[in-house]
């Protein structure tokens, strides 16, 4: 039988903070539990209903997440009370949940002052409708560079939440748990929120100025400071590739010293690597935007589609095209 925990001391409310949770259709399952386990948690160990919840979207009645688990929504789209937190969850294939029914009241509710956020890739859905003008903000990595693309308007950031005024939003996964320990700490002190952290075994608590990715040398396996220097130069200049001879230059060594690193640590030339790299993100945009193939080339540093196709194939075994009509396919299946 598990014990009876202490209560956290707290001023209790007149009445609960409620939070709409705007489920957006495929949006991620973890994301969303993550949030509402932290509010659910904060109420029973301050023993009062500090917060509160309802579901709502752009659908009749049902919205399915990207796991296959059905929600049922607990009213519709409609006019909110002004002290209400709206929470967009999005998940795959954001760019299709933001139709004209949802950015319009998004707009209308933001005009009337309410506190809005994005988790996981729902930022994607507060950008389109112009809610992010100016302000920092954050998604899923991603989607990162079709959100870049897209909207050069927002601040993005990589970082695992970023708070901008009445806009909050988080890169996804449990970065929700980081955003929410955060608001809880706000309004009743950073006790109740350590305690609701206790309670999850969440134990590394994140900050507004964690990054969400894994450090380079973490995510290749390989702890070399000038390998990890070069790698980070190269993820930086995507549309604009630097010679080997530059990157070696940069970080003390010869072109030769840079091959043989390489070959060493990734068994593939710096030429190699940096290649994989652009086509990796030119095939995000492709799956991520409206964007031409002719300008997801030259965002990814190809001089010439010819010459982007003929790279592309070799390496994912189809063409730009293809790939992209093939992606399309699945979606409105």
């Amino acid at each position: 039988m598990k014990p009876k925990t202490a209560r956290i001391e707290v001023d209790a409310p007149k009445a609960p903070r409620r939070f709409v949770f705007v489920l957006l259709e495929n949006f991620t399952l973890l994301s969303f539990a993550a949030a509402v386990e932290c509010l659910r948690i904060a109420n029973r160990m301050a023993g009062h209903e500090l917060y509160s919840w309802v579901l709502t979207g752009d659908a009749e009645d049902v919205v399915t997440s990207s796991a296959g688990v059905r929600f049922h929504l607990d009213f519709p789209l409609g006019e909110l009370t002004r002290d209400d937190v709206v929470l967009l969850c999005g998940g795959m294939n954001v760019q299709a949940t933001a139709t004209k029914r949802m950015l319009n009241w998004l707009r209308r509710e933001a005009r009337r002052g309410l506190r809005m956020g994005g988790l996981c890739t729902a930022s994607y859905v507060l950008a389109k409708a112009g809610l992010l003008d100016g302000k920092r903000a954050t998604i899923h990595w991603e989607n990162h560079d079709a959100f870049l693309e897209e909207f050069e308007e927002v601040d993005l950031t990589k970082s695992v939440f970023v708070v901008d005024g009445n806009r909050v939003s988080t890169a996804g996964g449990t970065s929700s748990i980081d955003l929410m320990l955060s608001l809880i700490a706000d309004d009743y002190g950073e006790k109740l929120a350590n305690a609701v952290a206790d309670q999850q075994i969440y134990s590394a608590i994140r900050t507004d100025q964690d990054t969400q990715r894994l450090s380079v040398p973490t995510r290749i396996g390989v702890r070399h400071p000038k390998l990890s220097q070069v790698i980070q130069m190269m993820e930086a200049n995507i549309e604009d590739p630097i010679s080997p001879s530059i990157l070696a230059r940069d970080v003390g060594m010869s072109t030769r010293q840079l091959e043989r690193l390489f070959r060493r640590y990734l068994s593939r030339s710096p030429k190699r690597y940096y290649m994989e790299l652009r086509l990796q993100k030119a095939r995000n945009l492709l799956m991520q935007t409206d964007m031409t193939v002719i300008n997801v080339a030259l965002a990814c540093g190809f001089a010439s589609p010819s010459h982007f196709s003929k790279c592309y194939r070799a390496h994912y075994d189809t063409t730009p095209y293809r790939e992209r009509g093939a992606h399309t396919s699945r979606l409105s299946v």
